[in-house]
């Protein structure tokens, strides 16, 4: 057995036998024992060993000859213990190690008595007898892990696998490199959600086995699921090296490379795999889906249409190529797929749903909302569809609709970022701008490449003026999404405003390269023409009849109406526009609304539809003026075309041109009989519906009538009437006399200042020596404007020291700025309308440059209304001229503010009632000149 070396024993059996409670030494007692164990006293000998122990606790001979006289009277329990104890005196005892098996082995611990063989041969290598017990203890354990593995077997098939998994477990402690087991309980442990667990077994599994590719792939499954992309993808490529041809496996390494955002190897890995199995519809499915993430959707409709070929009736295949073809706008295509998959599949929530989207792109809101109501019949937690119901519902005005849906959306998946983005849009269009940056932050949180909330973001940051970070949302977003025409219509609004003008342009000619008919860019290319010098008239009545086509394109424009022929009834007159409200167009129609209301209450009937939600003084002035009151936010263009007609409305007015929150798209739909553009905007619409454009004498020569589709109608004097500031702000003594030097001024938008005017206006300060130029607008509010605006004017030697800059205040401080300027400076070709009327309130004279068109000649046309006709210069040496004459005349200046409020309030730019009779005039031939086209036209 392979014992610890024996001493002689020194006396005789009966001496030691005597001697036993006599005080002799640990080492005295294990010789007492050894000579009892020689003659067969067994029960001497073990009281020996325990007195030695006793005496002597770490003397290991004793606890092993203890040992071995209690395992060989088959008390392997006792046994055991003498030996532990035995090794714990002397670890390196390869005898000791093997009696510690063979006591396992007794007490039928087969794996503790093999982990006990081998450590004697470790500590002992040729030591025979312990290879010898060791080769059997294993064959005992096979025997044993084969039998508990086949017990498993039987359970599993029972469906009994909590059984199953002890004998599963079982097996794999009698003999824990049993491949199968470990592969077995790994399989029971994942359907049990016990993941971690189960990757263990399977890496058992996989080190007793490292050629087996089935395992492998088990464990990259199992790797998989924990969220272990890169150990679960070497897991795959391990399995394939050892089976290459397994398509099945390299679909499943596909799959974690996408999950994983590999997206150009997992493609590679579908392809590898339809090499292998060239009709495997799920591969071709799988990969037309990754060529659709990866920005191919034609690529992903080939894939998906070859998944067809094989089979056609195949209800994923025709969704998933519905979306393809609905990304690459293919809407008839998608919808015959869509119609397809409810052809197979009458409950496919998402079929409906999908439909949904293309019947709401075609602006069918009711037919689509019913989609979406049906999506969720079937699938009451669809969060898309909620979401798609929530825009439809936003479309069609049905606001409180709206946010619930959002809301359930949210509720159903609250990381829901095109969600988020979505429930943005109804505060934004509330005017609640907080709330909607906060949902838009949230839903770039969850997601930080959806466009969608970068742009929408940008929106609401250049609402707020924060013009570089709204720059910088925009770019973000076309970098995401490099074919967003609305970003780039956006982006290039946003660059006019900071005087970035030829980057506008370029960003918002690349918005309609992308999509010809987006309307957002059409109106910033347009307004962004008036601040741009020398454009060709041509250009730009080119570029607004396209945007005229895009809207006819868009509309089912009326050609009859219900309204009475009549020319001499009470007429009703609507207008439409976003700045029925503390805004320059409202500060202008306030005044004229009274009047009219109150002047031709038998003749005409006001209407008014407001395209943005306020609620502030001057839409509370211009709402008493009117017999209806008819938010138009959210309506669709159509929906709103509709609400004009059945009111029955004559004339119908757009007030805001190609201005932001305009809703010309509505007149290409004809709501109205005559349809006039009024006051909010200085070119033609080029909408071909729209009748009438209102002029003066002064601003449109009649050589300039050709680049307009309307037909001009000019009023006797005036086509502007402003209404005097509530604010109670004193016009002030000139500034100049107690400064000791003139201050010009300019509180235009900045994106009027063009290179041509800082040159001139260079000019001006050089001529007039300690002059200063006093500027104030929002964009000013930004550093990066300010810094620029001072290197434009270095350009031209005007240092730093003689610039003003100041950013928006309220309206009343923003009068009282006013008092430090004696001269304002009109921009060109762009002046100004309000600033004009509200400086020259305030006592300050406007030096104007006259030009050709409409918009250069605003100007002239306000000032020789004042009676200022010499602030109007001819050309800019003569602007040059006048401003040096004027800033020398301090005496002319100080008289001419002193009577200059009373002298405008006098004239016709204040004038409502004067204003009013003309303006009805107007509307009232407008009108007798339709009722004899429509008789005439009913005659033949």
């Amino acid at each position: 057995m392979g014992l610890f070396d024996r001493f002689a024993p020194s006396r005789s059996a009966t001496g030691a036998k005597a001697a036993l409670t006599s005080d002799f030494s640990a080492e005295h007692w294990l010789e007492q024992g050894l000579q009892f164990e020689q003659q067969g006293q067994l029960d001497e000998a073990l009281r020996c060993y325990a007195s030695s122990t006793h005496l002597k606790p770490e003397l290991a001979r004793a606890h092993f000859n203890r040992g071995n006289i209690l395992l060989d009277r088959g008390d392997a329990q006792n046994a055991l213990h003498a030996y532990l104890q035995a090794i714990r005196y002397k670890p390196d005892s390869a005898a000791v190690h093997f009696n510690v098996g063979s006591a396992h082995l007794q007490l039928g611990d087969t794996e503790a008595a093999i982990a006990a063989y081998r450590q004697a041969v470790i500590l002992k290598p040729d030591f025979a007898e312990a290879h010898v017990a060791l080769e059997a203890a294993l064959e005992i354990a096979a025997d044993e892990a084969e039998t508990c593995f086949k017990q498993g077997l039987a359970a599993q098939d029972l469906q009994q696998l909590d059984r199953a998994e002890e004998f599963y477990r079982q097996a794999i402690k009698t003999k824990p490199n049993h491949v199968e087991a470990c592969n077995n309980l790994g399989a029971i442990l994942v359907a049990d959600e016990k993941l971690d667990e189960a990757a263990t077994y399977f890496r058992l599994a996989v080190q007793a086995n490292p050629a087996n590719a089935s395992i492998q792939a088990n464990l990259g499954d199992t790797l998989k699921a924990l969220g272990q992309w890169d150990a679960a993808a070497a897991s795959y490529r391990l399995a394939l090296e050892i089976d290459p041809d397994n398509a099945a496996i390299q679909m499943r390494l596909g799959d974690v490379l996408k999950a994983f955002g590999q997206l150009g190897d997992a493609a590679a890995s579908y392809g590898r795999a339809l090499e292998i199995l060239p009709d495997c519809t799920a591969a071709l499915l799988r990969l037309g889906d990754v060529l659709g993430d990866l920005g191919k959707p034609a690529d992903a409709v080939a894939s998906y249409r070859r998944a067809l070929e094989i089979d056609p009736d195949n209800a994923e295949a025709n969704l998933n190529q519905g979306v393809a073809l609905l990304e690459l706008k293919q809407l008839d295509l998608a919808e015959i797929c869509f119609r397809r998959v409810l052809d197979i599949e009458p409950a496919s929530a998402e079929g409906h749903s999908n439909l949904g989207v293309i019947l709401k792109k075609r602006r069918r809101f009711d037919a689509a909302e019913a989609c979406f109501r049906r999506a969720l019949e079937i699938k009451p937690d669809f969060a898309d569809a909620h979401l798609n119901l929530g825009s439809t519902q936003q479309a069609l005005g049905q606001i409180d609709a709206a946010v619930s849906s959002y809301r359930r959306a949210l509720e159903i998946k609250p990381d829901f970022a095109q969600a988020h983005s979505n429930y943005g849009t109804v505060f934004q269009i509330l005017d609640e701008l907080d709330l909607a940056e906060e949902q838009y932050r949230r839903a770039l949180e969850i997601n930080p490449d959806l466009a969608d909330a970068h742009n929408n973001l940008g929106i609401i940051l250049a609402l707020v003026r924060r013009l570089d970070d709204s720059i910088a949302s925009y770019q973000r977003a076309i970098a995401v999404k490099p074919d967003y025409a609305e970003a780039y219509a956006n982006l290039g609004g946003v660059l006019k405003d900071v005087g970035r003008l030829d980057e506008a342009l370029a960003a918002i000619r690349r918005a309609l390269e992308l999509d010809a008919d987006c309307v957002v860019a059409h109106n910033n290319l347009l307004f962004i023409h008036n601040y741009v010098a020398d454009q060709p008239a041509a250009l730009l009545l080119a570029d607004a009849q396209r945007f005229g086509e895009t809207a006819a394109r868009l509309a089912h424009p009326n050609t009859d109406w219900p309204n009475p022929p009549d020319p001499n009834r009470c007429l009703r007159v609507g207008f439409v526009s976003g700045d029925l409200c503390n805004h320059p167009v409202g500060y202008f129609l306030v005044g004229v609304l009274t009047a009219l209301s109150s002047q031709a209450t038998d003749r005409l009937e006001l209407f008014a539809y407001p395209n943005r939600a306020y609620d502030d003084e001057t839409s509370k002035r211009i709402q008493a003026s009117c017999k209806g009151w008819h938010p138009a936010v959210w309506l669709s263009d159509e929906a709103l075309a509709q609400r004009i007609r059945d009111d029955g409305i004559d004339i119908l007015i757009d007030l805001s041109g190609h201005t932001a929150h305009n809703r010309l798209p509505v007149f290409a739909w004809k709501p109205a009989p005559v349809q006039v553009s009024w006051l909010g905007y200085f070119a033609t619409t080029g909408v071909a519906a729209m009748d009438y454009f209102i002029a003066d004498p002064w601003t449109l020569p009649p050589d300039q009538e050709a680049y307009f589709t309307e037909q001009i109608w000019r009023l006797p004097e005036t086509r502007l009437c402003f209404t005097p500031p509530d604010a109670e702000v004193a016009v002030g003594p000139l500034p100049a006399l107690a400064n000791g030097y003139v201050t010009f001024g300019c509180f235009n938008n900045l994106s009027k200042m063009n290179d041509a005017v800082v040159a001139l206006w260079a000019q001006v300060l050089y001529a007039v020596p300690g002059s200063r130029l006093f500027l104030k607008y929002q964009q000013l509010g930004e550093a990066s404007v300010r810094q620029s605006t001072c290197e434009r004017f270095a350009v031209h030697g005007i240092d730093a020291g003689r610039l003003i800059f100041e950013d928006y205040v309220p309206r009343a401080n923003y009068l009282a700025a006013y008092q430090r300027v004696d001269i304002a400076l009109d921009p060109f070709p762009f002046p100004g309308g309000t600033t004009t009327v509200e400086a020259l309130w305030m006592g300050v004279p406007v030096l104007t440059l006259t030009g050709e068109r409409f918009l250069s000649r605003q100007g002239i046309g306000l000032l020789m209304n004042a009676g200022l006709p010499e602030w109007v210069a001819t050309d800019p040496r003569d602007y040059v001229a006048r401003a040096v004459a004027h800033a020398s005349d301090l005496q002319g200046l100080a008289l001419l503010r002193s009577g200059l409020r009373q002298q405008v309030l006098d004239s016709p730019l204040f004038d409502a009632s004067r204003f009013a009779q003309h303006f009805e005039a107007a509307l009232r031939g407008m009108w007798q000149i339709w009722c004899a086209q429509y008789k005439c036209a009913a005659a033949n």
